[in-house]
């Protein structure tokens, strides 16, 4: 898995970098490999296997343990300070927030992390360096916890995915939300990096489904519930799909 480090210190000096560049034409500048460290704190960056979603570690909690929170566009943002500013940022699509980690989704593959990675850290360490809250609404509650109402297959689901599943799929920067069971069918939603990530069906079935099915002989199938953002947005992309395949019969012909 791929690091990347970028420190407080750099971020520190990249405004005076971006300032001194203005003023020296043509003057060979190289982007500076160490720098002396002033605050102890560094963001890593780690791949995902979605190849448009990057995790970002800042180094600090960043949630309370075994909590999550999902920013699919801006206006969900409206309860995270940090979340708002991220998506200021041109090409950022989703912010997802982990225990430990911060999840960014960019829009389109053509749009290249290094163009990205430089103002998503300056705006991480710029924010932990203000002291404020990263949320300003309460912590959401948990999908997975326990209810009375819930029956014996259900709480045995729900511990599954909290315990064996939840954690791996957090790994890659996204996360699994449990919607719901009927009819032998668990109905789940991927979020953070799996939302989009070319393998997540793959995950669902060959993963999380084989794994349910083999604790709990209940479980007939898994299901991905898709918010209708992404049900608009595959729509689209299957009609565009279409229009191009019937372009090309046309030359053809």
């Amino acid at each position: 898995m791929f690091h990347s480090t970028y420190s407080l210190s750099q971020f520190l000096t990249r405004s005076l970098f971006n300032l001194s560049k203005n003023s020296i034409n043509n003057s060979p500048m190289k982007w500076p490999q160490t720098w002396n460290i002033v605050r102890n704190m560094f963001v890593q960056t780690q791949e995902t296997p979605n190849p448009n979603s990057l995790k970002f570690l800042p180094g600090v909690k960043v949630l309370d343990p075994g909590h999550t929170m999902d920013f699919p566009n801006g206006t969900a943002a409206f309860c995270s300070p940090l979340a708002k500013l991220l998506f200021r940022i041109d090409g950022v699509k989703s912010v997802f927030f982990g225990s430990d980690f911060i999840t960014i989704t960019k829009v389109d593959e053509e749009i290249e992390w290094k163009l990205l990675k430089p103002e998503i850290f300056a705006t991480i360490m710029d924010f932990f360096a203000s002291g404020l809250p990263i949320v300003t609404d309460g912590q959401p509650s948990s999908d997975t916890q326990i209810n009375e109402e819930d029956d014996e297959t259900v709480q045995m689901i729900k511990e599954l995915l909290d315990t064996r599943i939840r954690p791996t799929v957090q790994e890659d920067g996204g996360d699994i939300i449990f919607m719901g069971f009927d009819d032998g069918i668990v109905k789940l939603k991927m979020q953070g990096s799996c939302t989009s990530c070319p393998s997540s069906v793959v995950t669902l079935k060959n993963g999380v489904q084989n794994m349910l099915q083999f604790y709990i002989p209940e479980v007939v199938a898994v299901e991905q519930v898709e918010d209708e953002m992404q049900i608009l947005t595959k729509a689209e992309f299957e009609k565009l799909e279409r229009k191009i395949e019937n372009g090309e019969s046309n030359k053809i012909k």
